[in-house]
């Protein structure tokens, strides 16, 4: 019996190796109730990826960060720079 053909899939996710990639899928299966692709990178090498990452998967919500929160994160960022101040070398002018 062989198994269904399932295609091809572009893969979604900004920082994998294969991103805007079109890439065979050898076969789907569940990992932690999370549905996986094992996909053919090329060259005999087959790699898993999440349903998410991929073109299949649904959209991601867009990021939002609020002017506040932008405003609390400059706030630490600058406290934590002010302890981080290197000595000066000596005899430096």
């Amino acid at each position: 019996m062989s198994s269904p053909y399932l295609g091809s899939l572009t893969v979604t996710h900004p920082f994998h190796p294969l991103a805007g990639r079109m890439v065979e899928v050898v076969y789907s299966m569940k990992r932690g109730g999370i549905r996986m692709f094992v996909l053919d990178a090329g060259g005999g090498v087959h790699m898993t990826v999440p349903v998410e990452w991929t073109d299949r998967g649904l959209a991601p919500e867009p990021a939002r960060v609020s002017a506040e929160s932008l405003i609390h994160l400059y706030a630490l960022v600058e406290a934590l720079m002010s302890r981080c101040s290197l000595p000066e070398a000596e005899g430096s002018s």
